[in-house]
């Protein structure tokens, strides 16, 4: 229990081998690219910028007329 153990018991965990080693820095390599991925994509829109800021589609009114359309 709580108490003193004698020399030698306790938890002893098996180290891990070379393939779960080499699967989690993988998976943990790739986590990173994607969250950095995103992040590059909509990282604005995280911070509290608005998502139809800076993609060029402004509320110009000779762009919308000459074309007859309207987003």
């Amino acid at each position: 229990m709580a108490g003193p153990h004698p020399s030698g018991s306790g938890f002893h965990p098996h180290l891990p081998g070379f393939k779960h080693k080499a699967l989690a820095t993988t998976l943990g390599a790739s986590m990173w690219f994607f969250i950095f991925y995103r992040a590059r994509k909509d990282g604005s829109k995280l911070l509290g910028g608005h998502p139809w800021e800076g993609h060029g589609h402004g509320h110009e009114e000779h762009g919308h007329a000459a074309h007859g359309e309207h987003h």
